[in-house]
Order: structure tokens, then sequence, then C-alpha cells
């Protein structure tokens, strides 16, 4: 559904952050798991997001009473969108940034993951993204089809494993968009996908050797930082770290991923 500059976005949309559809440069868009909106800055329209569907425009957390039913709001001046905590418990907004009840902060023209954190290990995702001006191309290549980055293929076990990897290991923190992540042991990787899947008997070892299959492969098609002989010793945790950048660089791993871990 359209009108006047607003439109509905579906239960199912892709993550934001592997790119928008055309749009005029300043279009808000903002995404929840049940579906989301875009709106141009012209419309003079104000997104409320939170966990009471019938009274928001994004819904965010509809199963968690720490959720205000009216968390937070989006609105533009014209030129500029801003970000409003409408609620009781804190947005972060990038790295450490929280913006407290009442608070308020300027969206950048870019994508921005914004966590509603109610409990210790449990946050809310809300995407958004400000569409900007597209890039000018040169005479050789206006007619072109757009390239997106290389998304690997992986397979569901592989993917799970990464996934873990990413938000446990490493990319739970870069995915929450954190500062200075802190990798743990294949051991308490382990942990993680038994709870996961306690059907399948995952080990340390066998965790390791799923990721070091997907290493293997990738270093195979010249991605860079994956072997021993270019890290260097000591390798410590470089390995993993490297190969990890490499989904999230991709957007082969987003933040919604991690509703995968819930």
């Amino acid at each position: 559904m359209q009108s006047g500059g607003v439109q509905l976005l579906p239960a199912g949309t892709g993550s934001l952050a592997r790119g928008l559809p055309p749009a005029p440069r300043g279009t808000l868009f903002a995404l929840g798991e049940r579906g989301g909106i875009s709106v141009s800055p012209a419309a003079r329209f104000t997104v409320i997001f939170g966990r009471n569907e019938p009274e928001v425009h994004v819904c965010v957390g509809e199963n968690d009473r720490r959720v205000s039913r009216q968390q937070g709001q989006l609105y533009c001046d014209g030129k500029r969108w801003t970000v409003r905590n409408l609620g009781t418990v804190p947005i972060r907004f990038s790295d450490t940034q929280l913006l407290l009840s009442g608070q308020e902060e300027l969206l950048p023209v870019a994508y921005t993951p914004l966590f509603i954190r109610t409990e210790p290990g449990r946050e809310h995702l809300l995407e958004v993204r400000i569409a900007g001006s597209s890039p000018k191309l040169s005479t050789a290549c206006h007619d072109q089809t757009t390239q997106s980055p290389a998304i690997w293929e992986l397979s569901e076990r592989e993917r799970l494993v990464l996934v873990v990897l990413v938000l446990v290991v490493l990319g739970q923190r870069y995915l929450r968009h954190e500062a200075h992540p802190a990798p743990l042991s294949w051991s308490q990787v382990a942990e993680q996908l038994a709870e996961l899947q306690p059907q399948v008997g995952w080990t340390a070892k066998s965790a390791e050797h799923v990721v070091g299959a997907v290493r293997r492969r990738l270093a195979r098609r010249e991605v860079r930082g994956l072997t021993r002989d270019e890290v260097g010793e000591p390798v410590g945790n470089a390995l993993n770290h490297n190969l990890l950048l490499e989904p999230l660089l991709s957007t082969t791993l987003v933040p919604p991923d991690l509703r995968l871990v819930d």
C-alpha cells in the first residue's frame, strides 16, 4: 500500500543492509521482523515503532513487555531524520551510544541498526536506512547491470556454525555494531551449538572442522588472510577473524541473522 510518499514494506522484506530499491534521496526505510515502512522526507510523516502492533507503524519486540507499546519515533524536518526514544528502556544507537528515555539523535544517510535492549542477552532490532544519492557512473558503464557483493553459498549446517561464530565468537558485537570484539574458545562455540541443535552432538572439533572447510573453500576463491602462510605466526584468532569479516562485508550475514539464535 502506498499513499503520499508512504509505502508499507511486507514481512519477509530482505535486510536493509543489503541495499534499497530506487528511492529519492532522504527517503527513510524502517524494518522490523513483521515488516516495515518507507517514507519520503516530503511526506512530513512521523513513524512510530514499538510493541503494540495496532498502534505503531513498525512492530518491534511484540512478545517482550519490557519494550514500550510506543518505544520511539522517526521524524523528519524536511531535510534530516531524527530518532527519538519515547519508551522507558534505552535504544542503542551506535557502538555503545545509548538513547535514554526522551533523548533523540540525528540519523546518518546510511544503514543504521537500532537495538532495544530489555535485559542481558536480549535485544530487539529495528533496521533503519536512509537513501543517499546514487553514485555517478562513468560513460563506459552507465547502461550496465548493477553488481551486488558476492554472497557466499553456505549449507544450512555451515551457516549455523558461522552464525554462531559470528554471534558468539566475533560477530555478535559486529552485528550489534559494538566495539572491540573478543573471541571465545571452540568449546564455548560448541556449547552454544549444542543448545541450538542438541540432536547433532556438536563438539569443539566438529565445529572447528566445518569452519575449516568453509575457510579452505573461500581461500581457493582468493579470499585473502585465510591461511597460516598469509597470516604468519602466532596465528591466534586471526584466521577466524578474517573468515568472519568476509560474510559480514559481503552481507552474507546481516544484523537480522541475530534472530536465528533467539
